[in-house]
């Protein structure tokens, strides 16, 4: 095939841009002034060249380093534009949005679950494959909705999907309006980790437990891990007797690995810190 590059590129595909520095090289061909490398090259007579030896553009060395730290540059740009949307998509409260793993109050309480948030994190590809989810229970102030936040944000970071949310919130949303339920079951079921914070405060309505359990049994159909908190005791969950209630729960404990958080509350520990820091003030 007889193709000549001359007739089918625009003359601007054969101009070359010249900067302050750049030479001439013994090949008659243009050099970088700052890489000493060519900007030119041959290209041989061809069919393609239109039968004559043609001199055409190409890119120096430093110009193709400029280009990868751009194109780095832009990546990072849009990994950072992808992470805002992400945390914006979380439907996390803002209090929560500060938690981090490295800002954990470990103490002789809460070693293990301080552990055990690590580790899911570090192994969630197998957590996820596994379907592996989590139910964080204990008395008010322990440390759950931290802990849980703590993992949401390490994953999100790590630029995984995950949504934080409460029963409360999304029955809020959709009571009334078919329409948002179903646009947010699927966005509920569309991020890899999904927790729910606060299990148990919702209304005890038929309406409402039908939904719990609605939106329960579709993260379980989609194949995707799970993480809950909530006040009640284990004990209150495996020994319910209403049937509304035990039809949940079952469906819990067959996705969600139970971890009891202990101990005294975090808001006791924090006054009792900034009793003592005043105590010893007073007795300076």
């Amino acid at each position: 095939m007889n193709l000549d590059l001359q007739k089918v590129l625009p003359a601007e595909a054969f101009e070359t841009e010249q900067n302050e520095g750049d030479y001439i090289g013994k090949d008659g061909l243009l050099y970088c002034g700052v890489c000493r490398t060519k900007k030119q090259t041959r290209l041989p007579a061809s069919d393609f060249t239109g039968g004559r030896e043609m001199i055409v553009p190409c890119i120096c060395k430093c110009k193709v380093e400029e280009n990868k730290r751009k194109e780095e540059e832009e990546k990072k740009r849009q990994e950072m534009q992808r992470l805002e949307r992400l945390k914006a998509s979380s439907l996390m409260d803002a209090k929560l949005k500060a938690a981090r793993l490295d800002g954990y109050q470990v103490d002789g309480d809460n070693q293990k679950i301080y552990n055990l948030a690590g580790n899911y994190v570090k192994r969630f590809d197998e957590m996820y494959e596994k379907r592996q989810g989590l139910l964080f229970w204990g008395t008010v102030g322990t440390g759950k909705s931290y802990t849980a936040a703590c993992i949401a944000n390490e994953l999100l970071n790590q630029m995984i999907p995950v949504v934080m949310t409460s029963f409360v919130k999304i029955l809020q949303n959709i009571q009334g309006n078919p329409d948002e339920e179903e646009r947010i079951m699927a966005g509920l079921n569309a991020a890899k980790l999904l927790i729910i914070d606060d299990l148990g405060a919702e209304r005890s309505t038929d309406y409402a437990l039908e939904k719990v359990y609605n939106i329960i049994d579709s993260r379980y159909l989609s194949g995707k891990p799970l993480i809950l908190t909530t006040n009640m005791t284990l004990k209150d969950m495996q020994e319910s007797e209403d049937i509304r209630y035990r039809r949940i729960y079952d469906r819990i404990f067959e996705m969600c690995f139970p971890v009891r958080f202990a101990g005294r509350s975090w808001r006791e520990k924090a006054a009792s810190k900034r009793f003592d820091a005043m105590k010893n003030l007073m007795e300076e």
